[in-house]
């Protein structure tokens, strides 16, 4: 079970928390709870979110549930360690959008003495891992693992598996594009698909 430590002044080095799941399984819901308990026990905190990620709001981190907390939006992970003065606690949000550079700023951030709270898809809509994530999985003190509910079996889910017809790999969406799916469900999905795609370019021939 996740402990949070408070923030020790003494300690030369900070640390690092992932937030990570699957669409809907509340990762930013409970990288807001953590930073509001920071905020509310006068530590200073900034959030940061990629520049791209604007489906709610252009400077709000925001929950599905709609909770929300101002953040700053940048272009690439170098612009966090240039804004990441005198704080005690860093959050960053979406973190399988940033590049690569992600990992050494979070680990930076950790040996000048911030707690950083990351929080990020694990796998993208294949099924595999999501871009900086396994990275920054590896090297964090602490890893929350949170579940949807698969919308199809109504147990845990693990996958968010794209309805939505577009191969790219970075595709900003909601219900519309996305459905939470256990793994049973996602292979099902992704099988009945092959199967569709398959007869259709047979019935084209």
């Amino acid at each position: 079970m996740f402990l949070e430590n408070t923030v020790n002044h003494n300690e030369q080095f900070g640390w690092i928390e992932v937030i990570c799941g699957s669409m809907f399984s509340g990762k930013t819901e409970e990288l807001i709870r953590r930073l509001k308990r920071a905020q509310f026990a006068k530590q200073k905190i900034e959030i940061f979110k990629p520049a791209i990620d604007t489906r709610y709001d252009e400077e709000m981190v925001v929950s599905h549930d709609a909770n929300e907390i101002r953040s700053t939006p940048v272009p690439s992970s170098s612009n966090i360690l240039i804004l990441a003065a005198d704080v005690d606690v860093v959050g960053i949000d979406e973190a399988q959008f940033f590049d690569d550079g992600i990992v050494a700023v979070c680990n930076e951030l950790a040996n000048r003495g911030v707690r950083v709270i990351v929080a990020g898809l694990d796998m993208d809509f294949k099924g595999n891992p999501f871009g900086p994530m396994p990275y920054l999985m590896a090297t964090a003190e602490y890893v929350t693992k949170v579940h949807a509910v698969c919308t199809r079996t109504g147990n845990l889910a693990h996958f968010s598996h794209r309805t939505a017809t577009s191969n790219e790999l970075v595709l900003l969406g909601e219900t519309q594009e996305y459905e939470p799916l256990s793994r049973a469900a996602y292979y099902k999905a992704v099988h009945a698909e092959k199967n569709k795609k398959e007869a259709q370019n047979n019935n084209g021939k």
